[in-house]
C-alpha cells in the first residue's frame, strides 16, 4: 500500500503554532535556529521548548547554518529535536563524522537546487545523510540563501534526483495549496515541505494551512 506524502511544516515559532501545525496533519516541524538570510529564526531556547513540547507527537527538526560537526552536535544537544537539518555543506569528516557524534538523530541533508550538478551531489549526500530535502537557496552568494525564498526550483531534476536517491526525498521552494498536487505528480517526493507558503503576514494562516493539507492529501499517488 501506497504511503501518503509526508508534509513538513517550517519556521515554527511557538508551541501554539507547533500544535497547529500538528492538528493540521503536519507530521514534521521545521525549527530555523540562526541563519545568514530567511525567515524563521527563533531562540535556541525556544526550540528547545518547542521539541520538548511535541516530543513522542512529531518529528521536530533543526535547521541549522553550522558547518563543523562539533558545533553542529553541541547545537543539538541544546536543542535536542529529532532531527537534524543541514542547510550548508558540513566541513571536517562531513556527514559522516555527524553520524559518528549523532548516531541516532536523523541528519537531513539539503541540496539547493541549482542544475544538473545537483543531482551527483545528492547522491553523495545520501551515503551518509537518512533524508535529503530539495530546495532553492543559492550558498554561492555572499550572504547566503540556504533557504526560505519562496522560490521553485527546476522540478525536472528534482524528479532525476527521486528516481535515483537510496533515501527519502522532501521536496521545498515556493510550495503552497495551488502547485502542491502538480509537485506530487511532476517529482514524486516522500514529503512536501513549507514556510511562507501557509502564512499570512509571518503568522501560520489555519485556512492556507487546511488548504495546502486537502491539497496534498488529495494529489497523493
Amino acid at each position: 500500500m501506497h504511503l501518503p506524502p509526508r508534509v513538513k511544516v517550517c519556521c515554527i515559532a511557538s508551541v501554539e503554532e507547533a500544535r497547529l501545525a500538528a492538528q493540521a496533519g503536519a507530521d514534521v516541524l521545521g525549527l530555523v535556529s540562526a541563519m545568514p538570510s530567511g525567515p524563521g529564526p527563533i531562540p535556541e531556547s525556544d526550540i528547545a521548548e518547542i521539541a520538548d513540547a511535541l516530543r513522542g507527537h512529531r518529528e521536530t527538526w533543526l535547521l541549522t547554518c553550522l558547518r563543523s560537526p562539533a558545533e553542529i552536535a553541541d547545537q543539538w544537544r541544546r536543542c535536542r529535536t529529532t532531527g537534524v537539518q543541514l542547510t550548508d555543506t558540513v566541513e571536517g569528516g562531513g556527514i559522516r563524522e555527524l553520524r559518528r557524534l549523532l548516531p541516532t538523530t536523523v541528519l537531513i541533508q539539503v541540496i539547493h537546487v541549482t542544475g544538473p550538478e545537483s543531482v551527483a551531489e545528492s547522491l553523495a549526500a545520501a551515503e551518509w545523510a537518512d533524508v535529503l530535502l530539495l530546495d532553492s537557496g543559492n550558498p554561492s552568494l555572499t550572504v547566503k540563501e540556504l533557504g526560505g525564498t519562496g522560490r521553485v526550483h527546476d522540478w525536472s531534476v528534482s524528479a532525476e534526483i527521486v528516481r535515483r536517491s537510496p533515501r527519502p526525498v522532501f521536496l521545498a521552494g515556493g510550495l503552497r495549496g495551488s502547485n502542491a498536487a502538480e509537485a506530487l505528480r511532476a517529482v514524486a517526493p516522500t514529503g512536501l515541505d513549507l514556510c511562507s507558503g501557509v502564512r499570512t503576514d509571518g503568522r501560520l494562516d489555519p485556512a492556507k494551512l487546511a488548504d495546502f493539507m486537502q491539497a496534498v492529501r488529495g494529489g497523493a499517488r
